[in-house]
């Protein structure tokens, strides 16, 4: 009989049990893809870690599985696991760590002073813009709902995302997806996640309140998406969102079902290239054996 280490972790976490789920695998190179595929779905997380090999000291690879699939880049799993690298594989001062996917590097640096991990993000795409009134009809909103001043654009820096401004909370609270029409939507399209998001917050100290729906991976919805706002970092600042070209705002995620997320996001655009952070904190859960 096999068995192997795990630890369940809080991502985006602002307290215990809140942010987003992540279990992480160490030490999985034996793992082949099928069982990686199948723990993936019973663990029934957004997604699930897998950490394959140690190319050198501070160097990992690593793969993702959503429970339908692997995916070439996330968000909430690469600062998971990089918590759980620190904390399980490495000295704890470690200061920066560079995880590998199907998708690239990706550097990750710890602030110590706010407890914070940071993941830098690769430069984005913008791809096509989407008509406004038909991803309305998606989301069970009246076009009057989403903001005309920005496009509803697909967006990626790894993994694609629609991204839908709305103008009020009130709005993003209303979203009922209908499921027929956002999977006709997602077909033969790259993007297969919604994320919306207004500026009005729950929390007066917030920036914007975001949820992500996609139920292509088996997640109606996202409690907290790393690499979806490393897309709409990129998208408020190429288009001045916040009048300006810079920002470093604080995102709430989450809260519409029960798992409060906060999420650090730092950008800048110089007309040519995208500078762009996310970043949140980790909280330990559990550790476990997994047996084979």
């Amino acid at each position: 009989m096999k068995s192997i280490q795990y630890s369940i972790v809080d991502v985006f976490a602002q307290g215990k049990y809140t942010g987003n789920q992540l279990a992480v695998f160490q030490d999985a190179e034996s793992l082949s893809d099928k069982d990686m595929q199948q723990i993936a779905k019973e663990i029934n997380f957004s997604e699930t870690t897998f950490i394959t090999s140690a190319s050198t000291k501070g160097e990992y690879d690593v793969r993702i599985f959503t429970p339908n699939e692997e995916v070439p880049f996330a968000g909430h799993p690469t600062l998971g696991t990089a918590y759980v690298i620190r904390e399980e594989l490495e000295e704890k001062d470690t200061e920066e760590l560079i995880l590998h996917y199907k998708a690239g590097p990706t550097p990750i640096t710890y602030d110590e002073q706010k407890d914070v991990l940071w993941m830098k993000q690769s430069q984005p795409t913008f791809g096509q813009v989407l008509d406004k009134k038909h991803v309305a009809d998606v989301l069970n909103l009246d076009q009057t709902h989403i903001d005309t001043r920005f496009p509803v654009q697909e967006v990626s820096t790894g993994l694609p995302v629609i991204l839908v401004p709305l103008t009020s909370l009130e709005a993003a609270k209303a979203i009922n997806v209908n499921k027929e029409k956002y999977f006709k939507l997602i077909e033969n399209r790259e993007a297969k996640a919604i994320m919306v998001f207004s500026p009005e917050t729950y929390h007066e100290d917030h920036q914007l309140n975001v949820r992500d729906f996609a139920d292509y991976y088996g997640v109606p919805e996202d409690a907290a998406t790393g690499s979806a706002n490393g897309c709409l970092a990129a998208y408020l600042v190429k288009y001045r969102y916040f009048n300006q070209h810079a920002i470093d705002i604080r995102v709430e995620q989450g809260y519409e079902i029960g798992r409060r997320s906060l999420l650090h996001v730092k950008a800048s655009y110089d007309g040519e290239n995208f500078h762009i952070k996310v970043g949140g904190k980790v909280e330990m859960i559990a550790r476990g054996e997994w047996i084979l």
